[in-house]
Parts: C-alpha cells; sequence; structure tokens
C-alpha cells in the first residue's frame, strides 16, 4: 500500500477504504510517514471531506492506535461527560458528582486548557492537594469507593490524535469536521466509557461558530459513537458568553462549589442538570424526565455536594471548601472594571474574556506555559442586565501587575453596553440523541 494512493485518491474526493484508513494511521503512528505526507492526507481531508463510515473508522483506528482504558467492571452505568471547549466552563466539576451520587460510574479523564479556552485538569490542580495523576489501580478504586475519579489524560491514549492534533494545530487544519469529529471520539472511546455524553458549545469563544457548524459536528460525533458501539448523546450548547461569573481555575472551583451547595449562578445550573440528565438517562437506562429528577434531588438534598467532597478527599484534595465556603482564590492584585455610560449589556465576547484571563495568568498559549490559579475574572452582569453609569461590571485577579492593564483593555473591548435591551439569552439549542443521529431535538 502506497501513500502517494491514498493522497491521489482523497484529493480526487472519492471514499477510501478501511484497510486504507487503518494502514495510514498504523504507520504514522509508528514513524513510517513521514509528517510531510500526513499533512497533505489532513488538508484533502479538509478540503475534500470524509463520509460518516470514514470517519467512524478513522476514529475506531486512532482510539486502537495506543491503550484503551477497560470499565468493563462497571457494566452499563459507566459514563463519560465532554465539552468541545469554552470559557468559564465548569460543568465537569458539578455533573461528575451528581451522577456518581445517583448510581452511575464516572471514570474521567480531562485535559489542561489552551489559548482562551480552560481546561479541568487545571481547574482541579488549584485545590490543595489534589492528584491529577494515579495508577491504574488507585483509578479504579477510587471510582468503585465514590462512583468517580478525574485523572489527567493518559499518555498514551490515542497516540495517533496527539501527533495528528500537533500537526494540524500548525498547518490550518484544525477546523475540519471529521477531523475534529474523529479527535474527539478516539480518546473518548479509548476512555473506555459505555455512554458519552457531548456538550458542543456554539458562538464567539467555541471552535465551532455557527448553530449549523456545531449541529453537524455533533451529528458527525453521535454517529461515529454509535457505529462503535456506545451510546452517545449531544447538547447544542451556547459559547457566545462565558458560562457563569466565573473564568479562571480557583475562581470556578468556587462557582462550581456554590452550585453544589445549592447556589451559583442559574444558568450554570442549568446547563449542569441538563448534562446530568442525560447522564443519568443513558447510563441507568432512565427516562428523561425521572433522571431529571433525579438530578435536581441529587443537588437539593446535599448527595451531589457530599459526593464531591468524597471524591476530592479520595484524590488527595482538601474538600473544606465545599462545606465552608472559603475562598480558593487569593491573588495579589485586584482591578475593578466599571460601566462608562448606562444601558443595558448586550454581549459579553466569551473570546475575548478567555483571552483576558489568559493575560492574567489563568490561561496558556504554548502547552509548556504555567498556571496562576489565583488568576482569573468575575463577570458581575449578563447580557440583558441593566448597567448604571459607574457601576461594576467585573474584577480582574491576577498575581501580575504588569499584566492587569492589557488585560483590562480587552476585557473592556468584550463588554457592549447599548441603549436597547437585548433578546433573551439563548443557553441551549437542541440535541442530538443516540439512535436519531442526524434528528435534532429543539429546546431539549
Amino acid at each position: 500500500m502506497r501513500m502517494y494512493d491514498i493522497l491521489h485518491r482523497k484529493r480526487q474526493g472519492e471514499a477510501l477504504r478501511e484497510e486504507e484508513i487503518r494502514w495510514f494511521v498504523q504507520a504514522y503512528t509508528a514513524g513510517q510517514i513521514p509528517d510531510y505526507q500526513a499533512a497533505a492526507f489532513c488538508m484533502a481531508v479538509c478540503c475534500r471531506g470524509m463520509t460518516g463510515e470514514e470517519t467512524a473508522v478513522l476514529t475506531d483506528a486512532m482510539m486502537r492506535s495506543g491503550e484503551c482504558v477497560d470499565l468493563g467492571r462497571f457494566g452499563d452505568r459507566s459514563v463519560d461527560k465532554h465539552s468541545t471547549g469554552g470559557v468559564g466552563d465548569k460543568t465537569t466539576l458539578i455533573v461528575s458528582p451528581i451522577a456518581a451520587s445517583c448510581g452511575a460510574y464516572v471514570a474521567k479523564m480531562s485535559g489542561r486548557g489552551l489559548g482562551h479556552t480552560g481546561g479541568t485538569v487545571d481547574k482541579l490542580e488549584s485545590i490543595p492537594g489534589y492528584r491529577t495523576e494515579l495508577t491504574r489501580e488507585e483509578f479504579f478504586t477510587a471510582v468503585e469507593r465514590v462512583g468517580m475519579a478525574v485523572i489527567g489524560q493518559s499518555g498514551n491514549l490515542a497516540p495517533a490524535d496527539k501527533k495528528l492534533y500537533a500537526l494540524r494545530d500548525v498547518t490550518a487544519t484544525v477546523d475540519s469536521i471529521p477531523l475534529i469529529a474523529s479527535s474527539v471520539m478516539s480518546k473518548k472511546l479509548a476512555a473506555g466509557a459505555r455512554n458519552i455524553v457531548l456538550d458542543v458549545k456554539i458562538g464567539s469563544g467555541a471552535f465551532m461558530k455557527t448553530e449549523e457548524e456545531g449541529r453537524e459536528l455533533a451529528e458527525r460525533m453521535v454517529h461515529v459513537g454509535e457505529a462503535c458501539g456506545r451510546r452517545v448523546c449531544a447538547l447544542l450548547t451556547d459559547m457566545d458568553t462565558p458560562l457563569g461569573h466565573a473564568v479562571g481555575n480557583a475562581l470556578e472551583v468556587d462557582e462550581a462549589a456554590a452550585v453544589l451547595r445549592g447556589g451559583g449562578p442559574e444558568d450554570l445550573r442549568r446547563l449542569s442538570l441538563a448534562l446530568a440528565t442525560d447522564m443519568l438517562a443513558l447510563s441507568l437506562g432512565l427516562a428523561r424526565t425521572e433522571a431529571s429528577q433525579r438530578a435536581e434531588q441529587a443537588l437539593q438534598s446535599g448527595a451531589a455536594c457530599e459526593t464531591a467532597a468524597r471524591w476530592i478527599a479520595e484524590q488527595g484534595g482538601d474538600p473544606s471548601f465545599l462545606t465552608d465556603g472559603h475562598a480558593l482564590t487569593h491573588a495579589t492584585v485586584e482591578m475593578p472594571v466599571y460601566a462608562q455610560h448606562a444601558g443595558y449589556l448586550t454581549q459579553t465576547d466569551a473570546e475575548s474574556v478567555g483571552r483576558a484571563a489568559a493575560v492574567l495568568g489563568a490561561g496558556r498559549t504554548r502547552k509548556e506555559d504555567r498556571i496562576d490559579p489565583d488568576a482569573g475574572i468575575l463577570l458581575y452582569k449578563k447580557p440583558g442586565d441593566a448597567v448604571e453609569r459607574g457601576e461594576m461590571l467585573a474584577v480582574l485577579y491576577t498575581n501580575r501587575p504588569s499584566a492587569a492593564e492589557e488585560a483590562q483593555a480587552i476585557l473592556r473591548h468584550a463588554l457592549t453596553v447599548s441603549e436597547a435591551c437585548p433578546a433573551p439569552h439563548r443557553l441551549l439549542y437542541g440535541r442530538v440523541e443516540s439512535g436519531t443521529a442526524g434528528a435534532v431535538v429543539q429546546n431539549p
């Protein structure tokens, strides 16, 4: 088999055979295909696309390129949740304890943030003592004892994806639906959960900028999951504006704790319950109405908060902030941002807020950059809120005094105050359900 022939056929827009795709993934992972030919493959797929069947084979081959976690000991009750990335997205810290407290098993491997998007592992490492690296036996033991564990991704999980993603990042081929779908799903499938709930973000702070793009990606990922024998559903959710009020690692952990204690921002609570509902419906075989009731009760009764405390303690962390409400953030510089005129907040551009937080130290532009867990932004207003001149819109937190003014300038650009009140904010766009890939159910 020759890589030249595969490239020529895909350049012509032909569908590749299963054996060709599997050979490419195996040979590239083994170092037998040079980067320039793999880059040409990515560009050909980016320009010519892939069928659903091609994408499923590519995903399966990438999944099998390295270690695959066996969660068979948890039967059909293992469940994972994956977000395509956003700003202020701390739902993993909420939905995992909800699901675990209701009898599901959440054995989760999460990633770090890059650019304007945040990473769950970075958030967890702001908790004193929390261990994001466990041995395999420690990982399984934690899940058996608590019902959940969240660690960093294994170094040998879908290595083909790691090689291909690094190549795509420098060859302008990141934004290809088949390549995004295979990248996301190869890691989720290798992580072993029988049930997967996807949170596909749409808007300025997401990779998918339009509802049409988000729906296409969601349908493709659900199809891939079904083809590989998993139960999958996807929620299409807004990322034009940050989720909740907090952006930054310790700040977001504090906000997630507030939701677990029964409070917190309405949009964060609502989305967390929607995701937890689907996690329970899939993993426990419940009707969505019953799953929703159980998720709500887990929050109201305190069961989810108790599970979160046990989970954090099991992984070496200090869970006292969950119960006594003390803040994890202790930045040396706090810079308020005030409204310059009255009106209504019409836009909080999520991507710009994420960039401002990264400047403060909450994110990284290179994988080797260090994260400041104290850095971030608290937003006091949401789109649609009335604003008075001189009223506080946000507070910036950092341990880098020299970065505060630059971040403030970016944040001011992100916040738009106008005379007219905007239309109500839309949080949920729809759902793609397992067994109905291609049919989106609106207003879940």
